[in-house]
């Protein structure tokens, strides 16, 4: 089977910066307390009119610059999000006639936070076998629309975000390689977290709005505790099909859901917080996005370098958990 590598990576966030200092005016909170539960200190957030594909589509950009790819060039485009610009069609298709990529397949994957895994996971399957050369994953989220800003438990943790990688097949070490990835899912979890409206069960209505089902629905304490459980055990599967231990990793890129779970998944695997890849603090909850961003930044401040190893990890709404283990 062929060997798949990352030859480019890209990101964008909306430029309405929405600090903690905004909710204190909307809410009882303060500051102090978001970052002593988050760490969040801000998150990005669209402007009235925009919709995912307007972040998609600079971070797609950036990846194929950096690649050196021409969009006619991509086989197949997966976007993971559970925010598409509109039921239908797939943002994917709609970033791919943005894109000018003609020749490419295009879809979406819907796992929720761990999407862009997902769909790295789709794109190397496609890929291995010689069929498709190059694919662009992209994991992108709009959930400033979907929170209910009178609830102080998710208001407060979600930002608004695209990021994008380029993959192709390796030519050797130096290329880099993704070496295992690790899906899981849990539906009888399914009500921990997600967005009751909009759907075929609770179509688009006035009613639906009336009663607040386009918001997101999470039971805190619950999502806490499976997230850190499910994250660490997605991590430790994925090194362990590899033969690898978390002293060869170099770097972490948790999904970016607050700094509490994170900390604690690096503390449950023994790797320092000095290993751990951190923009909670400035976009938030991202969902998708949070991998992809975190890891585009690392690249383009020379963090990650050619050659580290690299293991991501995130859950989400579905229940859904998984961890990627790559060699930049």
């Amino acid at each position: 089977m062929k060997k798949i590598s990352i030859k480019g990576t890209g990101s964008y966030v909306p430029k309405r910066v929405v600090p903690n200092s905004y909710f204190e005016k909307i809410m009882d909170t303060t500051d102090k307390w978001i970052i002593s539960r988050t760490g969040i200190e801000s998150r990005r957030m669209i402007e009235p009119g925009q919709a995912l594909t307007d972040l998609a589509t600079p971070a797609s950009e950036r990846a194929l610059e950096m690649a050196g790819l021409s969009p006619k060039k991509l086989d197949i485009i997966i976007v993971g999000t559970s925010s598409a610009d509109m039921l239908s069609p797939s943002a994917a298709c709609i970033l791919q006639h943005r894109l000018g990529a003609k020749n490419a397949v295009a879809f979406d994957v819907n796992a929720a936070c761990p999407g862009f895994i997902y769909g790295l996971a789709v794109a190397q399957k496609f890929m291995q076998d010689g069929s498709y050369h190059h694919a662009l994953v992209v994991g992108g989220e709009v959930i400033s629309n979907r929170i209910d800003f009178k609830d102080r438990s998710t208001c407060v943790l979600f930002g608004d975000g695209a990021g994008a990688i380029v993959l192709e097949h390796s030519n050797g070490n130096r290329d880099g390689e993704i070496l295992a990835i690790q899906l899981n899912s849990d539906g009888d979890l399914w009500n921990l977290l997600h967005v009751p409206g909009g759907g075929s069960r609770n179509p688009p209505s006035y009613q639906m709005l009336d009663a607040g089902l386009h918001y997101v629905k999470m039971r805190g304490n619950e999502v806490f505790k499976y997230a850190i459980r499910t994250m660490v055990d997605a991590a430790r599967n994925v090194m362990k099909s590899k033969r690898i231990t978390i002293k060869d990793i170099d770097w972490l890129i948790p999904h970016q859901a607050n700094m509490r779970i994170m900390e604690e998944v690096a503390n449950r695997l023994e790797i320092p917080m000095d290993k751990v890849i951190v923009t909670a603090h400035k976009y938030g909850n991202t969902s998708a996005a949070s991998i992809p961003t975190a890891l585009d930044e690392a690249v383009r401040s020379g963090k990650i370098q050619r050659g580290d190893l690299v293991l991501a990890n995130s859950f989400g709404a579905g229940f859904t958990w998984a961890a990627a283990l790559f060699r930049y």
